[in-house]
């Protein structure tokens, strides 16, 4: 029941991202399923290692991948997918705690959470490195599968004849 809970909260802040950005609409659904996955997947993660890189690293992998395939899917860049998906997993909170340990004058403090924050960043950027290799292998694959699927046609498209 928690994962759902976590599910449903997290696809609804990635939509509310997406609408506050004014990506299309046609890419908030997917965007908002691409961001309840990814961070499913960080939760279920973290429960078992309680490390800040492997769940953070695994989230991203899992957002690049879905990012990719939803946008060629939906026709949309793939960034309209990428950032309200990652909205969840910026280090926001800890970047404020390590500011405001440095302004209180806890260096030590300050440090270990800007230490913190430095290796979240990096394993976010590793993440998306690594899906889009992993993506580049097994696109013409995809791209196949897509085709053989009903098309997904945008508002502008419905009235037309094919």
């Amino acid at each position: 029941m928690r994962l759902l809970i976590e599910f449903l909260i997290s696809v609804l802040s990635s939509i509310g991202f997406g609408v506050i950005t004014n990506i299309p609409k046609r890419a908030l659904l997917p965007a908002g399923i691409t961001g309840g996955v990814s961070w499913c997947a960080y939760w279920l993660i973290r429960l078992q290692d309680h490390s800040l890189i492997l769940p953070n690293f695994t989230a991203t992998v899992i957002i690049g991948l879905l990012g990719n395939y939803f946008a060629i899917r939906h026709r949309v860049p793939v960034n309209t997918i990428y950032i309200p998906s990652l909205v969840s997993l910026v280090p926001g909170g800890i970047a404020y705690l390590g500011a405001r340990s440095f302004t209180m004058g806890k260096a030590a403090s300050a440090a270990q959470q800007i230490y913190n924050v430095i290796l979240i960043a990096m394993a976010l950027a590793v993440g998306f490195v690594v899906a889009e290799v992993i993506f580049k292998a097994v696109r013409p694959q995809l791209v196949r599968l897509i085709a053989k699927l009903p098309k997904v046609q945008t508002k502008s498209q419905r009235g037309k004849r094919p």
